[in-house]
């Protein structure tokens, strides 16, 4: 349902041959600009891009008779003409933006293009959830390209979640139109041992041609990452070092470098190709997950091109790997991801390759955004009133659902305790010794109580446990309905009370996320969207969000991204450990462990 039939090649093929010939006038013409040629990784001066149909039909030093009375004419003298930026792998959730407000928000960085993987929303409202995000892709002014998601649940066994993502319904979407493959496959031991669910989705997007897209989290590069090779995903951006990205590209994958707003890890595995001079052909950069406010402050996929540039990496192969590797990947190097005859014309004007400035953004052959402004609409899907409800707590929550009874007869515990790596998807698996007061089990020092309250079926649920690495001070608790992959509430807090103060408030909201001291509500981000999206624009969730940020500094938190950090708390198929809606996971086994291993009195 896009809004404005986009045509394919042979729809204009006649035209474009008659523009390039000098037969026919281009409808726009961007002139005297440097082309940042991608497929020869060159620059070549005084150039002319000729646009028809929203295509490029030619590029040479002169336009000469291409240029008619009702050309558009754009001057990029001195400038650099570069394909827009496509993001390989990300999350339009994450952004707390439904896909209309996201792409107003990154059009202006350039972007143009993104391969997304809706498996949020899939977690609480299955595959129609699915369809929702993708349906508002179609609509908008830029490529966004939707990947079926592949695992919900992502790890069967482990948790609970709001729906479940089927073979058949993967078989389904692999027919819609927008639909480029199969979203990351997180079930790594599901796919190493040859699950014949995971097995059924992989052999239906490969039916379709299309694109299995990977998850390896383990930093295992034995048998187990073999076999997962062997299972047929395509691509893998969980890689954090330099030997996880050579491991890929050896067999055939593509690796995919993430800068997003809490992975930093480009900087530690572009050393293959910088140093190890590997082929940088199979490399791909990516966000995977980006918040409104790295959107807003710091930018998109420019972003992550300047970071790695920043890394060592020379300017044209960094544009390379944001462009044409990641259009070839998933198939479309004849229709998008360089400025060549034939393709989208997706084009950027830039006036220096290195700080990259996103001067003047085109796509599909029209001016989308000027020194930063968004110059066109972008269309919101009419989200249905099921999904804007979809908190339901069963009851409100009081303090006493968050208490963690000891062992009777103990003045301490030894307790398994989630630790927070900063920068970094994995958590730690630690152990404390805790103490007891009046029979429950209180926290000390850094480590605080985290909860996994359900959200889905109102069941009344709560799951408690503790976590280490977030620094609060005083009576504090944040709340969030944000709680990759299952997406029911996480809670974290040193104060039972704030606890449900903090929940009760999201089940209030319809979901999103709060914060509270002292009984008091220093910040709220209001995500009514499945309880992980706002249809607002980026500035005004941006906007919520650095009040939310900075509440947590104020309240003795300073990890980068902290709010990132919290809301992958339950992401149990990421070593080492988490929490589930049924207790603790150790992913490096994939098996449930007790919250308390011994116990001293």
């Amino acid at each position: 349902m896009e809004t404005k039939a986009f045509p394919t090649w042979p729809d204009v093929a006649k035209d474009l041959i008659d523009t390039a010939a000098g037969r026919v006038p281009a409808d726009m013409v961007i002139t005297g600009g440097i082309w940042v040629n991608v497929q020869s990784r060159e620059c070549l001066p005084d150039h002319d891009i000729c646009i028809r149909h929203g295509r490029i039909a030619c590029i040479l030093p002169k336009a000469g008779p291409r240029i008619g009375p009702e050309t558009r004419v754009i001057d990029a003298s001195g400038r650099y003409m570069i394909p827009g930026l496509c993001d390989g792998h990300m999350h339009v959730e994450s952004g707390m933006l439904t896909p209309a407000e996201f792409a107003r928000a990154v059009i202006p960085h350039g972007t143009t293009t993104m391969f997304t993987d809706p498996h949020e929303i899939a977690n609480v409202l299955g595959l129609e959830g699915v369809r929702m995000m993708h349906d508002e892709a179609l609509m908008q002014p830029v490529n966004i390209f939707t990947q079926m998601p592949s695992c919900a649940p992502s790890a069967p066994g482990l948790e609970t979640t709001g729906a479940e993502i089927t073979p058949e319904d993967v078989a389904e979407a692999m027919a819609w139109h927008g639909i480029i493959g199969l979203g990351e496959m997180m079930n790594f031991p599901g796919v190493a041992h040859a699950d014949p669910k995971m097995l059924a989705e992989i052999a239906a997007t490969q039916r379709a041609g299309k694109t299995v897209g990977g998850h390896y989290a383990s930093p295992d590069l034995g048998p187990d990452f073999l076999a997962y090779v062997a299972g047929g995903p395509a691509d893998d951006h969980e890689g954090t070092c330099e030997a996880d990205a050579i491991a890929r590209v050896r067999q055939g994958m593509r690796a995919m470098l993430r800068l997003g707003s809490a992975w930093y890890d480009v900087e530690t595995q572009i050393t293959a190709v910088t140093e190890k001079g590997l082929d940088p052909r199979n490399f791909i950069l990516c966000t995977d997950d980006c918040h409104s406010g790295t959107l807003v402050n710091d930018g998109h996929m420019d972003r992550v091109v300047r970071h790695a540039i920043s890394c060592g990496l020379d300017p044209l192969i960094a544009l390379q790997m944001a462009t044409v590797n990641t259009a070839t990947h998933f198939g479309l190097e004849r229709e998008l991801g360089s400025l060549s005859p034939g393709r989208r014309a997706d084009v950027i004007l830039t006036s220096d390759l290195t700080s990259l400035p996103i001067e003047t953004v085109i796509a599909r052959g029209e001016v989308v955004a000027e020194a930063g402004q968004v110059l066109v609409d972008c269309p919101h899907y009419d989200w249905p009133a099921h999904a804007r409800g979809t908190v339901h707590l069963g009851h409100a929550l009081a303090a006493q659902d968050f208490e963690i009874t000891a062992p009777e007869g103990a003045n301490s515990v030894h307790a398994n305790v989630i630790g927070v790596v900063e920068n970094q998807a994995p958590t730690k698996a630690l152990k404390a010794d805790l103490p007891v007061r009046d029979g429950l089990v209180e926290g000390a020092g850094d480590v605080c109580q985290i909860a996994l309250v359900e959200r889905h079926r109102g069941t009344g649920g709560v799951t408690n446990a503790f976590v280490s690495g977030f620094g609060y001070q005083g009576r504090v608790a944040m709340a969030s309905t944000v709680a990759h992959d299952s997406h029911h509430m996480i809670v974290v807090g040193t104060d039972r009370e704030q606890m449900a103060l903090a929940a009760n408030r999201l089940g209030e909201v319809g979901g999103g996320v709060c914060l509270y001291r002292d009984g008091v509500e220093l910040a709220l981000v209001e995500l009514p969207i499945a309880g992980l999206m706002s249809d607002r624009p980026a500035t005004e969730v941006a906007a919520a969000a650095e009040t939310l940020m900075q509440a947590m500094l104020a309240c003795g938190c300073s990890l980068n991204n902290a709010y990132m950090q919290h809301s992958l708390l339950a992401l149990v198929v990421i070593p080492e450990l988490r929490i589930s809606d049924l207790g603790l996971v150790d992913v490096r086994s994939f098996e449930m462990i007790p919250l308390f291993e011994t116990e001293t009195s």
